[in-house]
């Protein structure tokens, strides 16, 4: 799975889903996606990883290995539990500098803007920022260390 890139997952995503017929299917899918995600021991569902800016419950886990950013994430909504599954499929297990210069063209692609509800809509853009943070972090962690 490291060896994809962030676009080449992205055009997986946007093709998949539209060969969907309607946002019914399309909310499936979501869904689908969110019940594969495997589950996060709530011992692990430590405040300091909440997503902040979500009306769900969303936890978004980092690590750094390899120099790669690894996410583990929950929530306790299936939209957004499908939701975060979309972002891992794009973000998980790539290089700090490639999360922060591939802007998340999918979300207007999959037409997720205009779908979501204003509450929905709020808390993806929250946990994409989370994940851009995170970035950041490992890549100027990364450049100390290489320094």
């Amino acid at each position: 799975m490291s060896a994809e890139t962030i676009d080449s997952r992205t055009t997986a995503i946007v093709s998949e889903f539209r060969e969907l017929s309607d946002w019914k299917a399309r909310y499936r899918r979501i869904i689908e996606a969110g019940k594969a995600l495997p589950e996060l021991a709530e011992e692990r569902r430590e405040d300091r990883y909440r997503v902040k800016g979500c009306q769900s419950q969303v936890w978004l886990i980092p690590a750094f290995e390899g120099g790669r950013v690894r996410f583990e994430a929950w929530s306790d909504a299936a939209i957004v539990r499908g939701l975060i599954a979309l972002l891992l499929r794009v973000y998980d297990d790539q290089p700090p500098e490639a999360i922060l210069t591939t802007p998340p063209t999918f979300v207007d692609e999959l037409g997720l803007s205009e779908h979501l509800s204003q509450s929905r809509a709020n808390g993806l853009a929250s946990m994409i920022r989370q994940v851009q943070l995170y970035a950041t972090v490992y890549r100027a962690m990364d450049q100390r260390e290489g320094a």
